[in-house]
């Protein structure tokens, strides 16, 4: 009985004024964001229309009890309608004066066109001609029941969006607005969209507001475990335990005439971070038109002459907004016959360019301090600033224009179904996805898109806010385009592509292009640098990178590495000069032959060691020793079985002056394909590779290791600083590692006495096997520093094979087995387990033992914010990725503190 009193006495819904302090993140949890916003505005007596909020808390007990509502809710609905009608002097199916109310959902988290939201609900035939009498307006209130059945159909009883549109599109001919509709065409609009209903839903369209609202209630809540939610979830990383609150509002109308209007705006320019009033607007409309694209509609500067004191009170909101939130802000808005109304404020979704310019700009206007500035800026957004743009030598004809949704530049083969881009993508293809407008139903295939092409919508449209927020280029509005779907092929003009031709999309500005146009590397400018001079003051890991050629080195130093953490020297040796010496030296026929390929090689490795030295200029240089099996350098078995049988066929049929030629070569073809099989192995990722290799054949630790110190030595002759640090691979016991050791310094020590120099140096090994990882400390009483090798180390240790598991791993992170690819985010109970304990044991007997890591999770923010807590002493990734781990080490540091 107690139990039953307490779920009565939940509270689950507030009235805007009533939730004491929405503005700390309790009341962001409890109210969701838009409900928080409300809730603050209206307690900061900003014009917001009334209304009340179901909580988080209920969303959660509503999937938690199957979709049943806890008890107590519809009560409190109840009582909170009758507040709304008391403060109003309305009434809630009154067919006399009716209380419209729309139905928004607001999530904890910032969730853009994910969920549902239905407007004017509470209208049925007999509340419409209430609406009609209370606004002297007979056209509008007609519109408005239309929109509601048609929303509502579609949200709550899952009928086709299409078939209204259909019906819509029938009285448009001759290039009609939906404004410009006339009374009576609504009506019968109106009675076609209930017999649609009728037969899709097969019941008529509910007339009672009461029934209405707790199905749209109920919508809502559904919506959050809806596809297109999960799927947002699951790209952005939002925990599904949030819960979704519901927002139930007074309605405003923006389609009351050309004295109404509705549209969004931001309090800077969400591209380029540019202090100035940014947005659209259109008049006598509601708010979904502005996002569905279905009208163009206007800058909102526009404004400014049409409503000049709307605009001056909108601007003066939007700067106390922006002020009191300390944050870029993205308003929704609505006028009805001159009277400005604010339905939604939240921080604004903007691009990597934006998010530093913006960053940087508030801590220079005092708003924000430097540690604030710098977590605004996220390792996504900093990805986005580092991507190609097109050419600006390149001279190929623009194909269309439309507007700039989205910066940055992609190409890709079209499509036209987000479910055929979905399937593409992971088949490896680039697509770009082209439809006439994008809804949230297309989100899985706007996902795996190169980037966005829509003929309709604007600046704010779905597909660019989408697009913005996942750092993709759009094209929105792109108006000559003709699209048809039924033959998937777009026209502009007397031109025509065809699904499967290749694009380019510069959403930079706007632009189309045929084919394949070439692309370059941003500028990144001073604010670029001084954000990343704040993350380098705040960060303890030093950040390296993955580099194999002096070119590869330059673009790191450039980017701020502070040496290389990997260099794999295997890649030295895929030169086509260089790939035939070295299959000399797998083809020897003993250690005599083998040491003449081998002086073949030094000298090209010895170039490249030397240019790296030079590139770091005295920053630490690790140089992993061959690690991949020696057939990975000869021609794949099959190949060259092929290749011996059209010899073959040529020899049966060659004149005699042939024949010697092609005799030699088929000797050739054989000999290789015997070395072929001798090192073939049935699973090569375990087999004789690595420091293995190295024991079995030392001649090859000997030539790599003499390049090494006689780079070093001649490099520093030229007055540059080296530091070399010598890595073996795939070691598991302390025997293999002194064996190879023992190598290292014998070489070493004989090439500084040729040159007559001394060259400080590391010597240390890679942790890529679990057995390393158990045994660290006693490798650690000879190795002077260990890299953990999470690509290795993660295959060995969850027994998966990074080239095969593609198939099923996406499998197992939707069904939730795995939180993640684990060889994208490193999974820290199991791998990151080891690597802990690698770390404990080899410190314990060596308090100087140097740790990183040089795997892919190198590069990845939340693997980094891992391995600061651990204790690691740098991460090194792909030079590209080298600002996004300082960035991200930043963050994690200021996280811990």
């Amino acid at each position: 009985m107690e139990t039953m009193q307490k779920a009565i006495e939940k509270k689950w819904s507030y009235l805007f004024e009533e939730f004491e302090n929405p503005n700390n993140q309790n009341g962001k949890n409890i109210l969701g964001g838009k409900g928080a916003a409300l809730a603050n505005m209206t307690r900061n007596g900003l014009p917001v229309p009334p209304g009340f909020i179901l909580t988080t808390e209920s969303c959660n007990a509503y999937h938690a009890a199957e979709k049943m509502f806890p008890d107590g809710l519809l009560e409190q609905v109840k009582k909170h309608i009758t507040a709304l009608e008391t403060k109003l002097g309305k009434g809630f199916g009154n067919p006399e004066n009716p209380l419209l109310v729309s139905v928004r959902s607001g999530s904890p988290i910032s969730m853009p066109g994910m969920m549902d939201t239905i407007l004017n609900l509470g209208l049925n035939d007999r509340t419409v001609a209430g609406l009609a009498k209370q606004t002297n307006d007979e056209r509008f209130a007609w519109d408005s029941y239309r929109r509601f059945i048609s929303l509502f159909s579609q949200i709550v009883l899952n009928v086709e969006h299409e078939k209204f549109e259909r019906v819509l599109d029938r009285y448009k001919t001759g290039g009609r607005l939906d404004s410009e509709l006339n009374a009576d065409e609504l009506k019968e609009i109106v009675a076609t969209y209930k017999r649609i209903v009728a037969a899709e839903y097969r019941k008529d369209f509910p007339e009672n507001p009461e029934e209405q609202l707790k199905m749209a209630i109920a919508a809502v809540f559904d919506s959050w475990m809806g596809k297109r939610a999960v799927d947002y979830r699951r790209v952005h990383r939002i925990p599904g335990d949030l819960g979704t609150a519901v927002n139930v509002q007074v309605m405003v109308f923006g389609n009351l005439g050309e004295t109404s209007g509705t549209g969004v705006c931001f309090t800077r320019n969400p591209s380029t971070g540019e202090k100035v009033l940014y947005g659209e607007y259109l008049l006598n409309a509601q708010g979904e038109d502005v996002v569905a694209g279905i009208r163009t509609p206007s800058p909102i500067s526009v404004l400014q002459t049409q409503m000049p004191e709307v605009y001056a009170e909108l601007f003066d909101i939007t700067s106390r907004l922006e002020k009191h939130y300390h944050d870029m802000q993205d308003i929704e808005f609505t006028i009805e016959r001159g009277k400005l109304y604010i339905l939604q404020t939240r921080s604004g979704k903007r691009t990597g360019a934006a998010a530093v310019k913006v960053a940087v700009a508030m801590f220079k206007e005092g708003l924000i301090d430097q540690k604030t500035a710098l977590q605004r800026v996220s390792p996504e957004q900093l990805d986005q600033l580092l991507h190609p743009t097109i050419d600006p030598n390149d001279n190929t004809e623009v194909l269309t224009t439309g507007l700039p949704a989205s910066p940055g530049a992609a190409q890709g083969i079209v499509v036209f179904s987000p479910d055929e881009a979905e399937e593409l993508a992971k088949k490896g293809e680039k697509v770009i996805l082209v439809r006439r407008e994008t809804s949230p139903d297309d989100f899985h295939g706007m996902v795996l898109a190169q980037a966005i092409l829509t003929q309709r919508g604007g600046m704010t449209s779905h597909a660019a806010v989408v697009a913005r927020g996942m750092g993709k280029p759009c094209v929105a509005g792109a108006n000559a385009l003709n699209i048809n779907y039924s033959h998937n092929e777009f026209t502009v003009g007397d031109i025509t592509v065809t699904k499967g031709e290749w694009i380019t999309v510069d959403g930079t500005h706007g632009r189309i292009y045929r084919g394949k146009v070439p692309t370059v590397q941003p500028h990144l400018d001073e604010d670029f640098e001084l954000v990343m001079s704040w993350a380098d003051q705040s960060r303890r890991l030093k950040v390296r990178a993955n580099a194999d050629t002096g070119h590869d080195a330059d673009v790191a130093r450039n980017y701020g590495a502070q040496g290389i953490g990997l260099c794999r020297t295997e890649h030295m040796f895929f030169g086509e000069d260089r790939l035939s010496v070295m299959r000399e030296m797998i083809l020897a026929s003993g250690v005599g032959e083998r040491e003449k390929a081998l002086a073949k090689l030094l000298p090209f490795q010895k170039k490249d060691f030397m240019e790296i030295f030079q590139s770091m200029k005295g920053l630490p240089v690790t140089i992993r020793l061959l690690d991949p099996p020696l057939h990975e350098f000869l021609p794949n078995k099959f190949d060259l079985m092929e290749e011996l049988t059209d010899l073959k066929f040529k020899a049966r049929h060659a004149s005699p002056s042939e024949m010697n030629y092609l005799l030699d070569e088929i000797a050739e073809k054989r000999k290789l394909l015997r070395r072929v099989e001798q090192l073939s192995e049935a699973n090569p990722m375990l087999g004789l590779r690595g420091c293995r290799l190295g024991i079995v054949v030392p001649e090859v630790t000997r030539m790599q290791v003499r390049a090494i110190f006689e780079a070093a030595c001649e490099v520093a002759g030229e007055g540059i600083e080296v530091h070399p640090e010598v890595m073996f691979p795939l070691v598991s016991t302390p025997e293999e590692f002194r064996n190879q050791a023992e190598v290292v310094r014998e070489v070493a020590k004989q090439v500084m006495n040729e040159q007559g120099m001394e060259i400080k140096y590391l010597v240390g090994t890679m942790i890529e096997l679990p057995r390393a990882a158990l045994v660290a400390d006693q490798i650690a009483q000879d190795a002077e520093f260990f890299s953990f090798g999470t690509n290795d180390l993660t295959q060995t240790t969850l027994g998966l094979s990074r080239d095969d598991s593609a198939r099923f791993l996406p499998v197992y992170v939707d069904k939730k087995i795995y939180p993640d690819d684990p060889f994208q985010t490193l999974d820290t109970v199991g791998v990151g387990e080891l690597v802990r304990i690698a770390i404990e044991k080899g410190r314990a007997v060596n308090p100087k033992l140097k740790v990183g890591i040089c795997g892919e999770h190198g590069g990845d923010p939340r693997s980094i914010e891992f391995f600061n807590s651990i204790g690691l002493d740098y991460v090194s990734c792909s030079p590209f990725r080298v600002p996004i781990a300082r960035l991200s080490s930043a963050h994690s540091a200021i996280k811990q503190q």
